[in-house]
């Protein structure tokens, strides 16, 4: 039975449509997007469209608002740090639901990337930038234990890193928009090092590839539900294992170079499946390997590594959505070996690595445009064998 309360715009309550369910929010930088489920009882008449607004106290949802015709709703100019709720409204000819049930509370939050773990000092560090402004990195907190090489994924509001040398089935969390030391998520089914970092969405998070304890390659896939906490669930497998650049939409996750006899290739998953990797094209050039990934919503860089036992200066791009072979975009500052990068969906950033000496600089690119990088600051210590992940790269 369609609601019996017009409200808001409405004119013949009677008509109007069943109230809108399941509303959440994906926050981004002063802004949310808000998902729901629309009403199967329409009323008399079919929805013509829904308004989402959002209340920063109490119940005057008159704080951001913004019109569509189906979810997700995007409201914009929000207050970074400040907590909202949703709610949403279905309309149609004859007037407007009820408001559906109020959202969790969310707080939008700009643009911030992580680098943590590396092989200098105590090797536990973790280091944050906001990456829409340049400048040096500040601590963030600490690794339960010294780290290098860690895979790592990042949704909207959660880090979560896996394994690392000393090798370990260790998963661990941050909360990205805060500061302070892990917390345990988790277990691998075994122990790795190596693993992908960057390949999921602000849902899912896969950790691909790697090494075992012995050094030897490993294909296996494993997924976490970024949001909860508990033990990895078993994906697939990718066809190079070893030490994988990966990037990621909201609906593809793509893995680039690795330890293979075909390391050329570029292979990409559907991440709200599971199954294999398949084949997307090739590198531009065959055999790099140990490559740094990151991504818009629609393009993936990957960069540096080692290109036939040579630091690789390498930047090159993928469209995410087609398939094919790899074009390039520029070059880093220094061929550079044993980095990291993060990324909003206007940024692709790199720090440390090892060019000769091992670097505390971070560098940057925009991702739409093609060029080499330019100087964004330097991270708190100079790192290599690091990792990094954001809580607004091209999957969320």
């Amino acid at each position: 039975m369609a609601n019996r309360n017009g409200g808001f715009i409405g004119t013949d309550g009677l008509d109007a449509p069943d109230p809108v369910t399941d509303v959440s929010a994906a926050i981004g930088d002063a802004q949310a997007s808000i998902s729901f489920t629309a009403p199967t009882d329409t009323g008399t008449s079919d929805i013509t469209g829904f308004v989402a607004q959002v209340a920063s106290s109490g119940d005057n949802y008159s704080a951001g608002s913004n019109t569509g015709t189906s979810s997700p709703i995007v409201i914009s100019s929000l207050s970074n740090g400040t907590s909202y709720t949703a709610k949403v409204w279905a309309i149609n000819a004859y007037g407007t639901s009820a408001p559906s049930e109020a959202s969790s509370s969310f707080a939008p939050a700009a643009p911030r990337g992580l680098f943590a773990g590396g092989n200098q000092g105590d090797g536990d560090y973790i280091d944050y930038i906001t990456i829409g402004t340049l400048g040096n990195a500040t601590d963030f907190g600490n690794l339960s234990a010294a780290r290098a090489v860690v895979g790592a994924v990042g949704s909207s509001s959660r880090g979560v890193y896996a394994g690392g040398s000393p090798v370990t089935n260790e998963m661990q969390y941050v909360t990205i928009a805060s500061t302070g030391n892990t917390s345990d998520f988790g277990d691998l089914p075994a122990t790795r090092r190596k693993l992908s970092h960057g390949v999921g969405n602000d849902t899912r998070g896969v950790f691909c590839g790697g090494e075992n304890d012995g050094g030897a390659a490993q294909q296996d896939c494993n997924y976490i539900t970024i949001a909860s906490t508990g033990d990895s669930t078993n994906f697939g497998n990718c066809h190079a294992g070893g030490l994988l650049g990966g990037a990621s939409s909201t609906t593809r996750g793509i893995l680039h170079g690795g330890q293979s006899s075909d390391t050329t290739r570029i292979e990409y998953i559907t991440i709200g499946t599971t199954g294999n990797f398949t084949n997307f094209g090739d590198q531009q050039s065959p055999g790099r390997t140990g490559t740094f990934g990151g991504s818009s919503s629609t393009r993936a860089l990957f960069s540096g590594g080692f290109d036939g036992g040579a630091k690789s200066d390498v930047i090159e791009y993928i469209t995410i959505a087609s398939t094919g072979n790899a074009t390039d975009f520029g070059n880093l500052s220094a061929g550079n070996n044993e980095g990291a990068s993060c990324s909003s969906k206007v940024r692709y950033v790199v720090a440390g690595g090892e060019a000769g000496s091992v670097l505390d600089e971070i560098q940057y690119v925009t991702i739409a445009s093609t060029g080499n990088t330019s100087d964004f600051g330097d991270l708190t210590i100079a790192l290599a064998a690091l990792t990094g992940l954001s809580n607004a790269h091209g999957g969320i």
